[in-house]
């Protein structure tokens, strides 16, 4: 029996795990596996390989791993993988195989102008977006966020547009923040993050406070379960359960 696991990053944030859970049981309902289960890289149960125990234990003899990021980092390439490693140890006889993150699409792109407009301020020559990425070592991470920072300077009709951080690369968001506070007279924080979590309670902090210091800034809600969002991991579970049927006759 085919199943899937998705792998969500996890939060110490209760609200983040509910929000990702929810998330993706509208992905579930959308995704024609009948045996699915919901699992956390870390910070947040179940793990990895209790998810996999669970499907197996289920009855599954085919697991698909679903990694449920934006970009693909040092989680996708190293984590997930050495979770998988463990797995296979354990169920040799079971086919592991494992999908794609969701990567830069212009139609999530399309969600962060649909943040902006949720926003009470207009997009006007006075204001700054800084579109806030997580951050990674890995070298595709900064040439994701700056090429969807160009796409939202379009689709947004926005004049000035800075990328920064929130760890690994620089800028890092607070010494762009302040810049932004310094030579603008508006200030509109974007974040590059799918759900809650400790990263976003930390903008808000910093958004917070500027505001108490007589700033005019602004942010933007994170991307959450927009349909675009959801539609964009169902894609991608079609496409890995596609791919596992493909390798299964190619072996046969």
């Amino acid at each position: 029996m085919e199943a899937v696991l998705y792998v969500s990053h996890g939060s110490r944030k209760k609200q983040a795990k509910e929000e990702a859970i929810h998330f993706l049981n509208l992905v579930q309902r959308q995704v024609n596996c009948e045996l699915s289960h919901i699992c956390f890289l870390e910070l947040a149960d179940p793990d990895v390989l209790e998810g996999i125990r669970k499907l197996v234990e289920k009855g599954a003899d085919r697991i698909v791993i679903i990694p449920v990021l934006l970009l693909s980092a040092g989680h996708y390439f190293k984590d997930i993988p050495h979770e998988m490693e463990k797995a296979e140890s354990i169920y040799p006889d079971i086919s592991i195989t494992y999908g794609q993150t969701l990567g830069v699409q212009e139609r999530i792109t399309d969600v962060l102008v649909d943040r902006l407009k949720e926003l009470p301020t207009e997009m006007d020559e006075s204001a700054n977006v800084l579109l806030v990425g997580r951050g990674s070592r890995h070298p595709d991470t900064k040439t994701s966020i700056e090429w969807i920072a160009g796409v939202l300077r379009e689709k947004g009709r926005i004049q000035q547009i800075q990328t920064c951080y929130l760890a690994a690369l620089s800028p890092r968001f607070p010494d762009a923040f302040e810049e932004s506070l310094s030579n603008y007279s508006k200030t509109i924080v974007v974040p590059y993050l799918w759900f809650t979590g400790l990263l976003y309670d930390s903008l808000e902090k910093s958004v917070a406070n500027a505001k108490e210091k007589g700033h005019h800034v602004y942010l933007a809600s994170y991307l959450n379960d927009h349909p675009n969002m959801v539609q964009s991991l169902v894609d991608r579970v079609n496409q890995a359960l596609s791919k596992g049927v493909e390798e299964e006759r190619i072996v046969k």
